[in-house]
């Protein structure tokens, strides 16, 4: 389970958005079959889009992150709504290249010189659309760059992922820190030596895995008894949603567990700073994979591409197969249906 949480400091002047996106990374991985070099670029992008997809006003309110570069990796695409989904896609799973400079690896690289465009809608009449040129095509400076330029918001970017050896995702979570009006000079000094002395993120939440044991850290009474005083697992066969309890309460744990971790990796990155400008969690928030391509969809899709088009297709093929972009899933459809389409486009 992934969660992301939106606080604010004591001084009220900045807020932060911080998630632990592991689950969601490795679904990423497992469905493009992604290298490492590609599970980095890719991960950052969903990462990234999904706190920001938590900085929309309503749950079907849509936000876009496309970089675009002129590297063996093309584009990487995610899209994220109000509510936590959120999807991508990157245009060569299969990209890869030797480390950088620093030992890591070469997102930048695999981009090249190119852009982001950031498309947000909001359910207006037009979308808003913000462009600016990649900074390092690492993802996080180039967030950066785009909140200060398109929108005039000073704000700290931080995103990573940890591919292991057998290309499983180890840790993978992000962090955007936006000032807000008439933030305190204390507070900007004290946030500018943090980031300055912080670790990256993945050793960070590396460190929580290898810390946190939910039997001992979640409260007692709650993995103990309910409201009855009677040992929970010894009551309710089904909760309103028809599931058995017993999975009832293992989600419980697992959204509890998560809950947990996420505050104290919180904790852990703000345990210097002052206690005038220590964080306090407003809200939580679910962040998860879901596509949600379909039939319907997909036909509009063949809709688009002409008569002269689709009639070779017909006529040539005789049947067509497409696949979504994000969830890989793959649509046939025989000569009969590819037909009836035709015949409706009049």
């Amino acid at each position: 389970m992934n969660k992301a949480l939106i606080a604010i400091d004591r001084s009220k002047s900045f807020r932060v958005y911080l998630t632990i996106s592991t689950d969601l990374v490795q679904e990423a991985a497992k469905i493009h079959d992604t290298t490492p070099l590609a599970s980095a670029g890719l991960g950052r992008v969903l990462t990234a889009a999904g706190l920001m997809g938590i900085m929309l006003k309503d749950d079907d309110n849509k936000l876009t992150l496309h970089f675009k570069g002129d590297g063996p990796a093309r584009q990487i695409l995610a899209t994220a709504y109000g509510d936590g989904r959120v999807k991508g896609y990157i245009s060569n799973p299969y990209v890869d290249l030797p480390l950088n400079d620093q030992g890591k690896l070469d997102v930048g690289g695999s981009l090249g010189v190119g852009d982001l465009t950031v498309i947000k809608d909001l359910g207006l009449k037009e979308p808003y659309t913000g462009t600016i040129a990649l900074v390092d095509g690492e993802i996080a400076d180039d967030l950066t760059a785009y909140f200060y330029i398109s929108e005039q918001q000073n704000s700290s970017v931080a995103l990573g992922v940890k591919v292991e050896r057998d290309l499983s995702i180890g840790a993978a979570g992000g962090m955007i820190i936006q000032m807000l009006p008439d933030a305190q000079e204390g507070a900007v000094d004290a946030l500018e030596k943090m980031i300055g002395a912080m670790p990256p993120l993945t050793t960070l939440i590396s460190g929580l895995s290898g810390s946190f044991d939910p039997e001992i850290d979640r409260p007692a009474e709650a993995a103990s008894a309910d409201d009855s005083g009677q040992p929970a697992g010894k009551t309710l066969q089904a909760d309103d949603s028809g599931q058995p309890a017993g999975e009832t309460l293992q989600a419980d744990a697992e959204n509890r567990e998560a809950s947990e971790r996420l505050a104290a990796l919180l904790q852990e990155i703000f345990k210097d700073v002052p206690e005038e400008y220590q964080p306090e969690i407003l809200a939580e928030r679910e962040i998860r994979w879901e596509c949600d391509c379909s039939r319907e969809r997909i036909e509009s899709a063949l809709l688009t591409i002409g008569r002269r088009d689709l009639t070779e297709i017909i006529e040539e093929d005789g049947e067509a197969e497409l696949q979504c972009q994000f969830c890989c899933k793959k649509y046939h459809f025989n000569k009969d249906e590819l037909v009836e389409i035709l015949d409706r486009m009049g």
